[in-house]
């Protein structure tokens, strides 16, 4: 017996019942059933799957393997400029602070600060603001 009110009154009894549409029209698999279709004058819509029915592996070469191998550019991120980083030290250097205690004043990992001294770092517009609030300085553009 349940100590709440009793939900028997919202009880649906109603039967339920599952479904399943079946199938729209036969698909054809031989050509000659899909050429004589055709010259019916019956609307006929052929796809063929990509590796279907083929012995082939899972890992072959992909479909544009020759368009990736021609395909000479190299795609880098942008870092930030030499100006920056250099910008960057004199201004840390000027209020006698440390890496640490940098990263420390904006809330950032030391490897952050290092990074964007050294030039590796991609530039991240709100670590930059966060640069120049805790140095008092505008430092150059990044990139």
């Amino acid at each position: 017996m349940p100590s709440g009110p009793s939900l028997q009154g919202a009880q649906d009894w109603a039967p339920v019942v599952w479904t399943k549409s079946g199938p729209k029209g036969k698909a054809s698999k031989s050509t000659a059933e899909v050429n004589a279709a055709r010259r019916s004058g019956g609307e006929v819509d052929t796809s063929k799957k990509i590796t279907a029915g083929g012995n082939k592996s899972a890992h072959s070469q992909v479909p544009n393997a020759k368009k990736l191998d021609e395909n000479t550019e190299t795609f880098r991120h942008d870092t930030v400029s030499h100006d920056f980083k250099l910008a960057l030290q004199q201004a840390r250097l000027a209020k006698k602070m440390g890496q640490a205690a940098l990263a420390t004043a904006i809330n950032e990992k030391q490897s952050v600060i290092n990074e964007y001294e050294s030039g590796k770092a991609i530039p991240n517009g709100a670590i930059i603001n966060k640069l120049n609030r805790a140095l008092g300085v505008r430092l150059p553009k990044a990139k």
